[in-house]
């Protein structure tokens, strides 16, 4: 049985990814993901209004006026979401946000008639929901990123990247959304993914996480392993190595203080134009 503030919890994201469907996914959303979802059907000749990237400039060469290039209805899109849920993402409200995000590209996902499945990791892969459309489905998966409580602590991106990559032979649109806390030994299946399907990294951060103020001795726990950790940061501020290094392409950096609409808007807007 759903709660009472889960549903209104469930409620409050699809109201708001109604806003941002409407104001994004419609359009950019749609046209930035148009390569991998539309099919050549006809040429015919140009008109008035028609879009001049579609414009087939050989057949125009050859009979002296304009014609377009001619699609097929846009396919549905195949979008995954790889969620990492390990402790290191408790940190703040960095777990809230990586939940709203992700329910709220499942619910965009939905109203633009997109298949959507989930991947839940964090040292191991801990639950994976198939691809379907559907309200209801889409519902399921909003109630199990809301309340999904991860057996392990710690965070290994290659392993999730690599099972993915082992279950998942369409091409498809996949966003993982982590803070990207772990070694390097990820890059490699980053880069394979890259190469097999549409991969955008949504990268969720604490401002915390990035600058330590002077001023005291601070006593840190690392939240994943539970080491400790004394720092003296009495004279200056301190900021530590974070050691990430995205690639930019297909990247989004959320803040925990910020709107999170406002990034994605921007990440979608440019790609729409690329």
């Amino acid at each position: 049985m759903i709660s009472t503030e889960l549903v209104r919890k469930i409620r409050r994201i699809e109201i708001k990814s109604n806003k941002l469907v409407e104001e994004i996914f419609s359009g950019e959303y749609r046209s930035g993901f148009r390569g991998k979802g539309i099919e050549f059907e006809d040429i015919r000749e140009y008109y008035p209004g028609d879009d001049i990237r579609s414009i087939d400039w050989n057949v125009t060469a050859r009979h002296n006026k304009a014609f377009v290039k001619q699609f097929s209805e846009e396919r549905e899109l195949n979008i995954f979401l790889l969620i990492d849920m390990s402790r290191s993402n408790s940190f703040g409200s960095k777990k809230e946000l990586i939940a709203e995000v992700g329910a709220t590209l499942a619910f965009s996902a939905s109203r633009n008639n997109d298949k959507v499945g989930v991947i839940f990791f964090t040292e191991k892969v801990e639950k994976f929901i198939p691809s379907k459309n559907g309200r209801k489905h889409v519902l399921s998966i909003i109630e199990n990123i809301l309340n999904f409580q991860p057996t392990h602590n710690g965070t290994n991106l290659a392993e999730a990247l690599q099972y993915f990559n082992r279950i998942e032979k369409k091409r498809s649109v996949v966003f993982l959304i982590s803070d990207f806390l772990d070694d390097d030994r990820y890059k490699k299946d980053l880069k394979i993914t890259s190469n097999r399907h549409d991969l955008v990294l949504i990268r969720v951060v604490d401002r915390a996480e990035e600058l330590i103020p002077a001023g005291a001795i601070f006593t840190f726990e690392d939240l994943e392993s539970g080491e400790t950790v004394v720092l003296d940061n009495m004279k200056a501020d301190y900021r530590p190595d974070s050691n990430i290094s995205l690639p930019k392409k297909n990247y989004i950096n959320i803040y925990t203080d910020e709107d999170y609409v406002k990034p994605l808007k921007q990440f979608f807007r440019r790609r729409s134009r690329t």
